[in-house]
């Protein structure tokens, strides 16, 4: 597979670096994979920076404009943020960190298409299996994540172990590309 601008549920490729979240809503918030680290991106105010370092253990993906959503978790509140029937709303980005330990949850807005369920979970998985190796810096490489993202983009998988073995197989391929 090639390079692609093809969103992955709320990953898009915006002005050369890849973010999660709707980074051309006007006053949005926002989540920028730079080279240096997760950047907590808002229209209104400047920047925090989460160096890649930090990050461990994977990250989650929820969508709810509240957190944490008190009906997230019924069928009705995740069909709800799966199909965007809730109109734009938000989304949120967990993840945990060291030095110190703490839990974060960043917040995004969300676009206004809708995201496949397929590209929700394969984001996820992607994110988790990166950060789990040890390479979460290669998250903010645009060219690799671009090259695993063209991969995903076009696949549903039915079955958790068919999902991973897409995102290990995006990962292999987005390396081996950019030897």
């Amino acid at each position: 597979m090639t390079d692609t601008n093809t969103p992955l549920g709320p990953l898009e490729l915006a002005d050369g670096r890849w973010a999660v979240g709707d980074s051309r809503r006007p006053g949005g918030s926002w989540v920028e994979f730079r080279a240096e680290g997760l950047c907590r991106c808002a229209r209104e105010a400047e920047g925090e920076l989460i160096p890649w370092s930090r990050t461990m253990l994977g990250m989650r993906l929820t969508l709810g404009g509240r957190y944490p959503s008190k009906d997230m978790y019924t069928l009705v509140g995740l069909l709800a943020g799966l199909l965007g029937l809730r109109g734009r709303g938000g989304g949120y980005l967990h993840m945990t960190l060291r030095h110190p330990y703490e839990d974060q949850a960043v917040y995004f807005d969300r676009h206004t298409r809708r995201y496949r369920g397929a590209e929700l979970l394969l984001l996820e998985e992607l994110l988790t299996q990166t950060v789990a190796a040890g390479e979460a810096q290669r998250l903010g490489d645009a060219e690799w994540l671009g090259r695993a993202v063209g991969h995903l983009t076009p696949l549903t998988p039915w079955t958790f172990g068919r999902l991973r073995e897409a995102v290990t197989q995006a990962r292999q391929v987005a390396s081996a590309a950019g030897s």
